[in-house]
């Protein structure tokens, strides 16, 4: 049987791993190929702040995973210390002694090979397959392949590809500054946008194309408008645009479900309800989209908050909290009798624009012949007190 092994640290695996990969299986026929995230690599640090191994080791599994003949392999994670190639092939042959074994190298590895730990054992035990990184490489790494087969009697073979020239180090800076999905798989970039890896934020088309899905047809505009304000008045209070872009488009995306999922949402996440709210979709809203966007989408607390608040409001919101409230009121596919005072004075007073859409709203409220839910009463009198004494 032929074994390949292609390690390394993945940090993340991008679609250039994934096409060196498709390259090894397409080339070289293997029975299984073995993708090995290491624990430390021992040739360089890991950059302050990356995933655990066992996260790189999830983000691996979701870019190989679904390849036939593809494992993603725990084999160096069980091991601690740094993670040499010489002791994964030396437990590799202990378990298939009677295999091939072919050890899947990158251009910068294969030009500093002689620098590994126990590096003629390693061409003396497996075949060196070498894939190149760049498209005018490929004369380096024959000059190179030649002298190893000279001086170490070295099984080579350099890939022929057209090599995707991606750096995982790259990467990272796209991914802090809401971009790199196109160049990671959706399923990883998915994971990382979850869990926040990397300080990654979001591609805001990207969240666009998770949320809009999640809400009906008509709501869409109404989203774009509430996201293209929060953004406007995010810049004119000195907040920071993306975070409230963020908000804008996250806000309604369980809008769309019925009491009964709603339910099932608070049940599932343990979120508390009282007696109105579980008797009220618009009011379970906030709470459960608060809850999905950081699930999904590893929002931070400002934005979940933001959205947790922006239905009923409360007394003493953030500034944060305030632009969302105020965003999703008066964007502009809104038209109703007073929103012209309300969008004056978002721009000029936010408190002020607070009480005017908090009365709004519990008078919209009262005229339907409800009672309007206590926390939209509790902040009306807050802000209204709060006026007063400012004014005193």
């Amino acid at each position: 049987m032929r074994i390949a092994l292609y390690g390394g640290s993945f940090n993340p695996p991008h679609l250039g791993h994934l096409e060196a990969v498709r390259t090894v299986l397409r080339m070289l026929s293997p029975d299984r190929l073995l993708v090995i995230p290491d624990r430390e690599p021992p040739h360089k640090e890991l950059e302050d702040g990356s995933p655990t191994a066992e996260e790189r080791f999830e983000l691996c599994r979701l870019c190989f995973g679904d390849l036939p003949g593809v494992e993603v392999s725990d084999l160096e994670l069980r091991r601690q210390g740094k993670s040499y190639t010489y002791e994964t092939i030396r437990e590799m042959e202990s378990l298939f002694p009677d295999d091939e074994l072919i050890l899947v190298v990158g251009t910068d590895m294969f030009l500093s090979f002689e620098e590994w730990y126990h590096f003629e054992y390693l061409f003396s035990h497996c075949r060196i397959a070498v894939l190149s990184r760049e498209m005018d490489d490929q004369e380096q790494l024959f000059q190179a392949a030649d002298r190893y087969r000279e001086k170490y009697a070295a099984n080579l073979t350099v890939l022929s590809q057209d090599p995707l020239p991606m750096s995982s180090t790259e990467i990272r800076t796209l991914l802090r500054r809401r971009a790199g999905s196109d160049c990671l798989p959706k399923a990883v970039y998915a994971q990382i946008i979850k869990l926040r890896l990397y300080g990654a934020q979001p591609e805001l088309s990207w969240l666009r194309e998770q949320v809009y899905p999640m809400l009906d047809e008509w709501r869409i505009a109404h989203v774009a408008g509430c996201e293209g304000e929060a953004i406007q008045l995010a810049r004119y209070w000195g907040e920071d645009p993306e975070l409230a872009a963020e908000a804008g488009i996250l806000h309604d995306m369980t809008k769309r479900l019925s009491l009964k999922e709603q339910l099932i949402l608070c049940e599932k996440y343990d979120i508390i309800c009282d007696d109105a709210e579980r008797n009220t979709p618009k009011l379970l809203h906030a709470k459960t989209g608060a809850v999905l966007a950081s699930v999904l989408f590893g929002s931070p607390e400002e934005v979940c908050e933001a959205i947790r608040w922006h239905t009923t409001g409360k007394a003493d919101m953030t500034l944060f909290e305030k632009l969302l409230y105020l965003a999703d009121y008066i964007e502009p596919t809104r038209d109703f009798p007073g929103i012209d005072d309300l969008r004056t004075l978002a721009y000029r007073n936010l408190d002020e624009a607070m009480v005017l859409g908090l009365r709004m709203t519990i008078q919209e409220i009262r005229s339907g012949g409800k009672e309007p839910y206590i926390d939209t009463l509790t902040a009306c009198e807050w802000y209204e007190n709060r006026l007063g004494e400012r004014r005193i």
